[in-house]
């Protein structure tokens, strides 16, 4: 397919710049009230594979299409703070600091993308904070915005990683930022409940939808979850430049299944139970590591995987993600997974209705 057959008037007032529900008032809310009232007040479109009937609901009942022993799959990755401002050395110059991996632990070496790049050169001093306390050189050059920086840090890597992250925000993605600043909120509402292994720079957005109170409903009905780890990254992001999708090439993803989740998992599906994954970034890394058999299998590195039509699918009964940009992998992923026509109905419809799409977006539970 071409990626022209993916583009769509996207209004701007169809971006989601907060979750649904209230917002948060520090002076009148615990945070954990709030996060209660507002993860599963999404509304979500099913849309059945099989009949092309579209229903709309919220997440919170998404339970009434699962029951005892049946599995959901979730990615447990957890965002830091990636997004620092700080200013060049001698010229003052203000720059953005996009951290996305640490690379030398030891040696607080990290692969970063600076903005404005064309000034930033091997060599230069990098300031951060009101104080100017952390500070970071400039050693390598890796693509036109990359840079590889070692920080200069007098301290354990705990307390180094504790300082960095304090000035830090939230990494909301481009089209939120467009329209409003990251706020302290965002780093508690950017971060799934059960997200426990760091390493992302964006959030598996669809995992933001479950509350405390959902997975103790799902526990209670007896419906199993099974976590694997994929570190989201901007790829997901970065623009499409070709027309021949065959020829985009995506950027690689560390990811890990283990025993435990594939034993949950092939267990379900052995049993004739269904496995709904949540999220696009969770079933790339279920397309990954599924074997030939349709069972999940334990794996440890990095993938590249890019899924669009047409394509199929080894192991899931259903995904639920959120409603995406047009031109984005997201969305070709789930024109894989439902049927190129049938989603951009869906879509039609959301975008004719009160559906509101992104990172704090509604959601679209694909579903035999």
């Amino acid at each position: 397919m071409k990626l022209s057959q993916f583009d769509f008037n996207y209004p701007p007032e169809k971006i989601a710049l907060y979750p649904r529900g209230r917002h948060f008032n520090p002076e009148e809310d615990e945070m954990d009230d709030y996060l209660r009232d507002t993860r599963e007040d999404s509304k979500m479109m099913v849309v059945h594979k099989s009949t092309g009937e579209i229903e709309d609901r919220t997440v919170r009942d998404i339970l009434e299409y699962y029951g005892d022993k049946d599995v959901f799959i979730f990615n447990d990755t957890r965002v830091f703070p990636a997004r620092l401002y700080g200013t060049k050395e001698k010229t003052q110059a203000q720059i953005e600091v996009f951290l996305l991996r640490e690379l030398k632990e030891g040696l607080r070496y990290w692969d970063v993308l600076v903005d404005p790049a064309r000034k930033i050169r091997i060599g230069n001093k990098l300031y951060f904070g009101e104080d100017e306390s952390m500070v970071a050189e400039v050693i390598d050059n890796t693509t036109s915005r990359g840079r590889t920086l070692r920080f200069l840090y007098d301290g354990t890597h705990d307390e180094f990683k504790q300082a960095l992250y304090s000035l830090g925000e939230a990494p909301i993605p481009d089209d939120v930022r467009s329209l409003r600043k990251a706020d302290a909120n965002d780093m508690e509402r950017f971060q799934t409940i059960f997200a426990r292994n760091e390493g992302a720079v964006t959030a598996p957005t669809a995992g933001l939808h479950f509350s405390k109170q959902l997975m103790k409903r799902m526990e209670i009905k007896g419906i199993e979850s099974a976590y694997i780890t994929l570190h989201c990254g901007l790829g997901n992001f970065r623009r499409i430049d070709v027309e021949d999708l065959t020829k985009h090439k995506t950027d690689g993803e560390q990811m890990f299944v283990t025993k435990e989740a594939c034993d949950i998992v092939n267990r379900a599906k052995d049993g004739g139970h269904k496995v709904c994954v949540v999220g696009t970034t969770t079933m790339r890394a279920v397309e990954t590591a599924v074997s030939t058999y349709g069972h999940l299998k334990e794996f440890e590195g990095w993938t590249n995987k890019f899924i669009f039509p047409p394509y199929e699918f080894s192991l899931a009964d259903a995904m639920l993600s959120n409603f995406q940009q047009p031109l984005s992998v997201m969305l070709m992923m789930q024109c894989a997974y439902g049927g190129y026509d049938l989603v951009m109905r869906a879509y039609e419809h959301a975008l004719e209705g009160d559906y509101l799409f992104g990172t704090y977006g509604d959601a679209m539970l694909l579903i035999d």
